[in-house]
């Protein structure tokens, strides 16, 4: 205090009058005349800036009492669980976001690393300050004797000079890059109440010598708590406030910013001052620890009178003591840097994708491929195979006359120049045999004149493969539209990347459309193997079978009768269509039972028609001796049963015809939707199950948890 308080020595500005005369201690500067309140009374220079002997310092909020001394080696339980959080973040997010977000996650991953390496017992304390505010004489105050050269050259402080109350501070100054010529001890018997105090004296942060701001700012990010010295010139430099105070504004609880050289102030003039510097702190997003809340301190010194230093320098004891410093430093670490990530990890609304939106992405590719007009077509071929085999036989006779006409006229038509004529005129054709629309009888894969295909139950989308001269299926048709398909893939990437941040938005939308591609053609296989597989029916509906791959699953009308004349015109390729498996055995496809009833009840009925034509032949002819009306009344009923019976049927077919075309349709929905799950869906739902995963160790590292 005696090396402090010599009367003769040269205050911190650099003038050289002497502090035991009041006279001489006259400051005048507009400065605070400008920055008074308007409602203060004017009073004279000398009255304003006169100091009273019996003069002391602002009162300041006294820290709590300090707990008993440890020596912990590593941060806290609540700091932990936060670090580790911020590491599994960065991790996880490697690939998601760019180096330059995550850069100061991983500086502040190292220097909390680097920080536990050393004993947390030991408190860092930085003084720093502008050109003149007084921060070595307030560093040699605080020693307690003259370590750090003060004078009037500017800058004065070239390199940091440290002075370290403990024997055990040699690796943590190595870190800090304090140079050996620097490092000072404080006069001994040192205070044991700084015990564990690392002291630091930075040079200016505004010095014009080369290099002095960058050491300023790499140790600012190092050391666990500044001392922010301003004195009344400069208290409200911008360059202090937007460059130092409003970045740090969240590491209040280890900062201290002192308002130096009070003495050249009078008591209402620092009062005044002292005021709008908490002010322009609040305004800072400081917070100022008043009313025993946690924050930063601010208190007026004069480091070169001693006035106010028995006060700092049992802050500063306390401070220490704690052993807290290193820990609420990285605590504000995490704290900043959870805040500048706060936009790639959290945005507004609620992200994901709901149910609604995945029964809408499958029902859009449902769509696509066709699924519910399939199920109609597959209705109304299996309603027409159920009426053609359950017909009358005069129309099944028919039909099979019709066939063979047809059949013999596409022959002669296909061999017409090899003998030596141009063709048969279907007109002619028609003519002599009564053929109509070829299409009602040609064979399930064969076409007619006209490009068109009639459409079978066992082929309802018309994507049956066709089948080379081995019996061996082609390629399959494109099925599904291509646009749809796209517009579902775009709705439901944008219906799942609502709500989420930027870049993991983008990585939804990625990977949704790295799933659409070929998607249209997986669909296109799909519907075909579901098109093509057997569909049995068993109690409760209709099933599609496991172990068939037949291309049909119906007969075709020719078919719905006796088995010789519905295998009657089937040869060739018609015929490995319609009985190919896996195998490549011939196996007979599933049928409704009642269908075989029904035929065997129209031959029964064709049977009691002719019995009945008999009877009348010999009523008429004398062989009977019976009454007439018997066998026209058999007659007349057996001619009136056929269509009703064959009515009858149609009647029952509609309900099965129903089932089996609701299940046609759901079992392409089922092939639709499966491939759209498999490429799209579950790529998504990973990426949004990765950002469930990294928002929720957001939430830890910031401390919500």
């Amino acid at each position: 205090m005696t090396a402090v308080q010599t009367t003769g020595s040269c205050d911190a500005r650099g003038e050289g009058r002497s502090h035991g005369d009041p006279e001489d201690r006259v400051w005048d500067d507009g400065l605070i005349a400008r920055r008074a309140r308007p409602e203060r009374p004017a009073q004279s220079p000398l009255t304003a800036v006169a100091l009273p002997p019996e003069r002391t310092s602002p009162p300041v909020s006294p820290m709590p009492p300090a707990p008993p001394r440890s020596a912990p080696t590593s941060v806290g339980h609540a700091l932990r669980p936060r670090l580790d959080a911020l590491r599994e973040l960065v991790g996880l997010s490697g690939a998601r976001l760019d180096r330059r977000t995550l850069a100061e996650a991983r500086r502040v991953l190292e220097e909390a690393a680097a920080r536990q390496r050393y004993s947390l017992d030991l408190t860092v304390v930085a003084i720093a300050g502008s050109t003149g505010s007084g921060k070595s004489t307030l560093f040699n105050a605080l020693a307690r004797g003259q370590l750090s050269e003060a004078g009037v050259r500017r800058p004065t402080t070239a390199l940091p000079v440290s002075c370290a109350w403990s024997d055990r501070a040699e690796g943590l100054l190595d870190r800090l890059g304090i140079p050996a010529r620097a490092r000072r001890q404080p006069v001994r018997p040192y205070d044991r109440s700084l015990n564990g105090l690392v002291l630091l004296d930075l040079p200016d942060h505004d010095s014009a010598a080369a290099g002095h701001r960058e050491q300023v700012d790499r140790l600012l990010r190092l050391v666990d708590a500044v001392i922010w010295v301003v004195d009344p010139e400069k208290y409200a430099d911008a360059v202090l406030h937007e460059r130092y105070l409003q970045p740090l504004a969240g590491y209040a609880e280890v900062t201290f910013v002192v308002l130096n050289q009070v003495d050249r102030l009078s008591r209402d003039a620092a009062d005044q001052v002292l005021d709008d510097l908490r002010r322009l702190l609040d305004e800072d997003g400081l917070a100022l620890g008043e009313h025993g809340e946690p924050g930063a301190v601010v208190m007026a010194i004069s480091a070169l009178t001693g006035e106010g230093i028995g006060e700092l320098r049992e802050l500063l004891g306390q401070f220490t003591a704690r052993r807290t410093a290193a820990e609420l430093r990285l605590t504000a670490d995490v704290d900043g840097v959870s805040a500048r990530l706060r936009q790639a990890y959290v945005a507004d609304g609620r992200p994901g994708l709901t149910e609604q939106a995945r029964l809408e992405f499958e029902d859009r590719l449902a769509e696509s491929v066709g699924a519910q007009a399939a199920g109609l077509a597959a209705e109304r071929a299996w309603r027409r195979d159920a009426e053609r085999a359950c017909t009358t036989m005069w129309r099944r006779a028919r039909r099979w006359y019709r066939a063979v006409i047809a059949r013999v006229w596409l022959w002669l038509r296909a061999m017409g120049p090899w003998l030596g004529f141009s063709g048969v005129d279907e007109d002619e054709i028609d003519g002599v045999g009564g053929v109509g629309d070829t299409s009602e009888f040609a064979p399930a894969d064969e076409y007619d004149e006209g490009g068109g295909r009639d459409v079978d139950a066992s082929d309802p989308l018309g994507a049956e493969a066709s089948v080379d001269a081995a019996g061996m299926p082609a390629a399959a048709r494109r099925t599904a539209s291509r646009p749809l398909v796209e517009q579902a893939v775009r709705t439901l990437a944008h219906e799942a990347a609502t709500g989420l941040p930027g870049p993991w938005a983008q990585a939804v939308r990625e990977a949704a459309v790295r799933g659409a591609d070929g998607l249209a053609d997986a669909l296109d296989e799909a519907t075909a193997a579901a098109a093509s597989a057997p569909v049995v029916r068993r109690p409760g509906g209709w099933h599609t079978g496991g172990s068939w791959r037949a291309a049909g699953w119906l007969t075709r009308a020719d078919e719905g009768g006796v088995r010789g004349i519905s295998r009657g015109w089937r040869t060739g390729v018609g015929r490995a269509a319609a009985w190919r498996t896996h195998g490549g055995g011939a196996v007979r496809t599933a049928r409704p039972r009642w269908w075989t009833v029904v035929a065997v009840g129209q031959v029964a009925l064709l049977g009691l028609q002719l019995l009945g034509v008999a009877g009348l032949v010999g009523v008429l002819t004398g062989d009977f001796a019976v009454p007439w009306w018997g066998p026209g009344l058999l007659l007349a009923g057996a001619a009136a049963g056929g269509p009703l019976l064959a009515w009858c049927c149609r009647v029952a077919a509609r309900g099965p015809a129903r089932r089996y075309g609701l299940e046609i349709e759901r079992r392409l929905r089922e092939a639709a939707a499966g491939c759209g799950r498999a490429r799209v869906l579950e790529p998504v739902a990973a990426e949004l199950l990765r950002y469930q995963e990294v928002r929720a160790q957001f939430v830890i590292a910031a401390g919500e948890a």
